[in-house]
């Protein structure tokens, strides 16, 4: 067992990152039919939503899977359930290959999201924050960047290689790569977590009658409506971004460059958000995040020229980017630790939906209007109703914070 003088050491940033790296490889599996979307889409009969509820069903599965998951990892331990589903994103990825849309959504759905990704991101998150008391936001963070990493890297990488050798090619090539790399992994960093600083931690959330002078479920319900709300706005552009450029007469490659662009953005600047969130709290956060998407993904509505696009998606990422990580923040600041391993993941599960219900409907909304812009617009309605959300938590907070020191 670790010694609980780890918490917050060197070793811990060791295990954050070694937790990263291993998200960074899941993360890349959808990946493949965003950057592949019209070439599997022509195959499958033309409809853009096929693949886009692929990415979704990952997502969802991802969100679903990881409640089910978090429990068994509290259980045995995060080693193993992140062992497993790297090897079923592997698989996932190869029967996803096999040519006909019920079994790119199994592949996707089942594999690939609920046993793949749920094994490692819900839990990872739980297990990472046990490892940090004073820089818990920035190792969360760190930790949520992984998607963002995958984005930068494997985008460029799966343009070249579909063009080259086709969308089958690189998933199958790509899945064998992945279980290998968070095999070696989480064999060899993911340590248990000491059972004595787990019981301080718990010890010290202690019991919390009301939340804010609320139920703590009633508190939790508005958190992760929130979550979710602001998920399907944040999922549109990084699932439909490289085919927005395309219908707009730019080249594949270029899409696929604006992309990655996105998601260096978001990794970067989540950084910096982490040590924010570390000084002012996971609420708040979250809710100067959510104005700056808003006003981002507004503008995919009016840029139609390269320079302008790549603008508004750096803008994009820079605001997003924070949103993930401070909700986690959030929970594990308002309610007990020995309730995280299943509250992290019912809220990861709400936004989990968010990203499905965002990819799959504007690629829905595209086929039935030729067009991006009711999708986009569908997409600031939502993040509005997360704001009012959001807003009305913080002050909440802020007006059970001055009771409390009055």
């Amino acid at each position: 067992m670790a010694s609980p003088s780890l918490v917050d050491s060197r070793a811990s940033w060791i295990i954050a990152t070694a937790a990263l790296c291993c998200l960074g490889m899941t993360f890349g599996a959808p990946l493949i039919s965003t950057v592949g979307l019209k070439a599997i889409a022509g195959e499958m009969g033309g409809a853009r939503s096929v693949p886009a509820l692929g990415g979704s069903l990952a997502w969802l599965g991802s969100a679903v899977g990881g409640v089910m998951m978090g429990r068994l990892a509290h259980r045995f331990g995060v080693r193993w359930t992140v062992m497993a589903g790297s090897v079923s994103v592997c698989l996932g990825l190869f029967i996803s290959t096999l040519g006909e849309p019920w079994l790119l959504y199994i592949g996707h759905g089942v594999f690939i999201g609920f046993l793949g990704m749920g094994g490692l991101n819900a839990p990872l998150y739980v297990y990472v924050s046990q490892w940090f008391e004073r820089r818990r936001g920035s190792a969360l963070a760190l930790l949520s960047s992984g998607s963002y990493i995958a984005g930068v890297v494997w985008p460029l990488v799966f343009e070249h290689t579909i063009s080259t050798w086709g969308w089958r090619a690189t998933m199958m090539g790509y899945g064998v790569l992945e279980a290998g790399v968070v095999l070696v992994l989480a064999s060899r960093f993911l340590r248990p977590v000491a059972d004595t600083a787990v019981r301080a931690a718990e010890h010290k959330g202690g019991e919390r009658p009301t939340v804010f002078g609320l139920r703590p479920n009633t508190v939790f319900v508005m958190l992760a409506g929130a979550a979710f709300l602001c998920c399907i706005p944040m999922a549109m552009p990084q699932s439909h971004l490289v085919a927005l450029c395309s219908d707009r007469g730019l080249p594949a490659a270029v899409g696929a460059a604006m992309l990655s662009v996105l998601l260096a953005a978001a990794f970067i600047s989540r950084q910096a958000w982490g040590l924010v969130a570390d000084r002012i709290g996971g609420l708040r956060t979250a809710l100067i995040s959510s104005v700056m998407q808003a006003a981002a993904v507004s503008g995919y509505l009016y840029v139609t020229e390269q320079f302008g696009l790549f603008t508004v998606s750096i803008a994009f990422g820079l605001g997003f980017s924070a949103l993930i990580p401070a909700y986690v923040l959030a929970v594990r600041e308002a309610f007990p630790a020995k309730e995280a391993y299943w509250r992290v993941p019912s809220l990861m599960l709400m936004s989990g939906c968010g990203m499905a219900v965002g990819g799959w409907l504007a690629g829905y909304m595209y086929d039935r209007y030729a067009s991006y812009d009711p999708a986009f617009f569908t997409g600031v309605l939502t993040n509005v109703a997360n704001l009012v959300l959001l807003a009305t938590l913080v002050v909440l907070q802020f007006r059970w914070m001055r009771r409390a020191t009055a």
